[in-house]
């Protein structure tokens, strides 16, 4: 079973940082896209970033643009997301998931996804 395991998620203040994790398990993450998303309340889930099994990155979110980054260990099976000067808007769960080699182009969809892990930002 290929399963996508997030944490990091925390309550942290505006302007502080959270580092996400996203685990693969059943699998190994070297030859996926691992992308992260976020849902807030009331809101549809968007796309942040992803990278790519070649580590190519892509930002889908203006808003995250210089604050997040997105990075991969592959020895330890882990995409990681890096969330600085964080803002109460924010405030989501956040998901990983996954898609074969590409964050775009030539792949399919993200047919993998984690349970999410909750950040909340307090202004």
């Amino acid at each position: 079973q290929l399963l996508l395991v997030e944490s990091g998620g925390n309550l942290v203040q505006a302007g502080g940082s959270l580092r996400l994790s996203c685990e693969a398990s059943g699998f190994t993450l070297d030859s996926y896209a691992i992308g992260w998303f976020r849902r807030a309340p009331g809101k549809e889930r968007e796309a942040l970033l992803c990278i790519s099994s070649g580590d190519v990155r892509v930002d889908y979110k203006d808003s995250v643009k210089g604050r997040f980054t997105i990075s991969r260990d592959n020895a330890k099976n882990t995409v990681y997301l890096q969330m600085n000067g964080l803002k109460p808007e924010d405030t989501a769960v956040y998901y990983c998931a996954g898609r074969e080699n590409y964050c775009s182009g030539r792949t399919g969809p993200y047919d993998y996804w984690g349970q999410g892990t909750q950040v909340t930002v307090t202004s």
